[in-house]
């Protein structure tokens, strides 16, 4: 079996770092959701123009 961790290292955390992290998830989710919305409408106007 493993072993479980029996102690843990807590290293000092910034508001900086903090903010850095929850930008960079901002933007991926914001980059996502762009390409995703880009993607429904490809689709939407590929099925207007072969379909309708």
């Amino acid at each position: 079996m493993a072993e479980q961790q029996s102690s843990y290292e807590f290293v000092a955390v910034s508001a900086k770092d903090i903010l850095a992290e929850r930008q960079r998830g901002w933007e991926g989710f914001t980059q996502f959701a762009t390409w995703g919305i880009a993607a429904t409408v490809v689709v939407l106007v590929a099925l207007a123009v072969f379909v309708g």
